[in-house]
């Protein structure tokens, strides 16, 4: 249970003292910790890389997992990382100060990989698959200089739900943003404590504390892309049906390989009747079954 304390933390420094916040609070913490329990993220003794954009999304968590830290339910050190990614107009400024000023342990880091993004990507196209491996790849080597365990997403319910359906839409598989998975060099733990907490109560909360948000556009690239329409698809839905987003979400966790159509997860080949074998006409006394041609 939340107590009344307004400042466990400097993070929570001035929170609102309304019912609506308390609940509002209660229910992003709860929501971290089933998403850290459930998927076993934790790791006494670990070190985690806590990747901070600027944005909502991110600063709540960072406020959610100290929260959790100072209850003692999180038993890891945590380090804050922000990657400027040389973007036009980026303030650089604010993250840092805003860090120094919560007192936060946290490394920034400076690597233009915007440059090599518009020198690569063809004009007309969207930036965001190239900026993300760039900008994973620098975050994976910083933990490792850290010597972290974990890299830690801010990615919300919402941003795993948009990413099934566009993997749904465009990529022919149903696959999202799994909660934790380890990287391909075998070495890093990746996981997105926010798995269930709705982006809508990230703006909230974010909005709430006043914290100083970073715009997510600054490269320019994000009108038009496929996650929006996705996005807009599912406001859609949520309008005309509310609670339609967690139910959706509720699915992805409740998975049934056998009334899929993926050989690969089950064995439709081998299933066989519970009851005896029928017995093989005189005109066909063999056993096996004819391969279709």
């Amino acid at each position: 249970m939340l107590d009344d304390l307004d400042d466990i933390h400097p993070l929570f420094h001035g929170a609102p003292s309304t019912t609506e916040f308390k609940k509002l609070r209660k229910r992003i913490i709860r929501n971290v910790r089933e998403a850290i329990e459930q998927y076993g993220m934790v790791e006494r003794g670990a070190k985690w890389l806590v990747c901070l954009s600027g944005g909502k999304d991110s600063y709540t968590m960072l406020a959610a997992l100290y929260e959790l830290k100072w209850r003692g339910m999180l038993p890891v050190e945590l380090v804050a990382c922000n990657l400027d990614q040389g973007q036009p107009g980026f303030p650089a400024t604010v993250l840092p100060e805003f860090l120094e000023k919560m007192q936060v342990p946290h490394r920034i880091e400076y690597q233009d990989t915007y440059s090599i993004v518009m020198d690569k990507v063809p004009q007309g196209r969207t930036f965001c698959a190239l900026c993300s491996r760039l900008r994973r790849g620098n975050l994976y080597r910083i933990a490792r200089e850290e010597g972290c365990t974990a890299v830690v997403l801010g990615h919300h319910r919402d941003d795993i739900l948009e990413t099934f359906f566009m993997n749904l839409f465009h990529g022919g598989r149903l696959a999202t943003m799994p909660p934790k998975l380890v990287n391909e060099e075998g070495d890093l733990f990746v996981y997105r404590p926010l798995a269930h907490v709705a982006e809508e109560d990230c703006e909230k909360f974010a909005r709430a504390m006043n914290y100083p948000i970073i715009p997510c556009d600054l490269c320019g690239s994000q009108d038009g892309l496929q996650r929006q329409q996705v996005k807009q698809i599912l406001d859609g839905w949520e309008k005309n049906s509310p609670g339609r987003r967690q139910v959706m979400f509720k699915a992805l966790t409740n998975i049934r390989p056998s009334h899929m159509l993926d050989p690969k997860l089950h064995d439709f080949l081998g299933l066989a009747l519970s009851g005896a074998p029928l017995e093989a006409s005189d005109s066909d006394n063999s056993t096996e079954i004819p391969k279709l041609r």
